[in-house]
C-alpha cells in the first residue's frame, strides 16, 4: 500500500469503521497448554495487518483458529460484522476467507492453471447437483468429476487474475509449477487464494527463503491485494519486511495480544520489546 494511502487511513480516522474480520475475547487450550487467551483481533478492508511474536506466541493457533482447522473454546468471531461459526477450512472459504500456509500447497506435477483450480475444477456443467438435496449432493460431486472441464475458461480466468494482480514473471500459465522460482510459487499460492473472490487474504511466511528480488516481488503482491481492498494478515518473523508493507502491527506474547502499533507512529526496537518482553494481562499456568 503507498505511504499517501496509509497517511489519507491514518488522517480519516478509517479504523473507526466496520472490520471485516474479528475476533474477540477468543481462547484455546490444548491441554495444560493455554495457547491462547482472550485475544481480540480485527483486520479491516484495505489493509495490511502484520501478526507477529516469537515461536509458540499463538499466531498459528489464532489463525487457525479463524480458518476452520478447530474450533475456539471461548470468545467469537466476526465477520463483516456478523457473528459466524467456522467448523471447517471450506465454510471459511465459502465467507471470503482464505490463507496461504508457508508449504504453499502446490501440486509441483500440475501446470499453473491446474494449481489454481485444483479442487474447484470448472466442467462442462457446474450446476450439476445444485438443486439436490444434502444428502446426495456427494454422490452429484462423483458424478460432476466425470465431466469434461472447461479447460480454455480456466486458463483465461487464471490468466485475467493474474494480470489484476500484475504479475507478469510467469512465461506460461501452462508451465508445471516445479519449474516456477520461489517467488513465482509464491505469487501463485497468492493469485490461487484471491481467485475466489476473497475478501479476506491471510498469509503465512510469504517471503521467507526468498531472494532479494523474489521478495521484492511478493511484497508489491501484497500491496496490490490491499488496493483492491481485501483485508490482508501477514505472519511473519521478518520486521523488515513488516515495516515495508503493513499499515499496523499485532503482537502475540505467549497466547495473549500484548499491542496493536500503526506502522507509522512505531519503529523495530519498539516492536521487538513488546514480542520479548510485552506486559501480559495474566501470567500463562497460573488461575485466571
Amino acid at each position: 500500500m503507498s505511504e499517501k494511502t496509509l497517511s489519507e487511513r491514518t488522517s480519516n480516522n478509517a479504523y473507526n469503521s466496520q472490520p471485516l474480520l474479528e475476533t474477540r475475547g477468543v481462547s484455546k487450550r490444548f491441554g495444560a497448554v493455554q495457547a491462547l487467551m482472550r485475544v481480540d483481533f480485527e483486520v479491516y478492508p484495505g489493509e495490511v495487518i502484520a501478526l507477529v511474536g516469537d515461536n509458540g506466541a499463538g499466531k498459528s493457533t489464532l489463525i487457525k483458529g479463524i480458518a476452520g482447522i478447530y474450533g475456539f473454546d471461548e470468545g467469537e468471531v466476526l465477520f463483516e460484522g456478523k457473528r459466524v461459526h467456522i467448523h471447517s477450512p471450506r465454510e471459511a472459504s465459502a465467507l471470503g476467507i482464505e490463507v496461504v500456509y508457508q508449504d504453499l500447497a502446490l501440486a509441483d506435477n500440475l501446470d499453473v492453471v491446474s494449481n489454481m483450480f485444483l479442487g474447484r475444477e470448472w466442467t462442462e456443467d457446474t450446476s450439476i447437483g445444485a438443486s439436490l438435496n444434502a444428502r446426495r449432493r456427494g454422490l452429484a460431486r462423483i458424478f460432476r468429476n466425470l465431466l469434461p472441464m472447461r479447460e480454455v475458461s480456466m486458463e483465461k480466468q487464471a490468466v485475467s487474475t493474474l494480470n489484476e494482480l500484475a504479475v507478469t514473471t510467469l512465461g506460461s500459465v501452462r508451465l508445471p509449477v516445479a519449474s516456477l522460482s520461489g517467488g513465482q510459487r509464491q505469487s501463485i499460492a497468492i493469485a490461487k487464494a484471491v481467485l475466489w473472490n476473497s475478501r479476506v487474504v491471510i498469509l503465512d511466511e510469504p517471503t521467507a527463503a526468498l531472494g532479494v528480488a523474489q521478495t521484492r516481488q511478493v511484497l508489491n503482491l501484497v500491496r496490490r491485494l490491499a488496493e483492491k481492498d481485501l483485508g490482508v494478515v501477514v505472519i511473519s518473523h521478518n520486521l523488515h519486511d513488516i515495516f515495508e508493507v503493513a499499515d499496523r502491527i499485532t503482537v502475540l506474547r505467549l497466547g495473549q495480544k500484548v499491542q496493536t502499533y500503526l506502522t507509522q507512529e512505531t519503529n523495530q526496537a519498539e516492536v521487538v520489546h513488546a514480542i520479548t518482553a510485552g506486559q501480559l494481562n495474566a501470567i500463562p499456568g497460573m488461575e485466571q
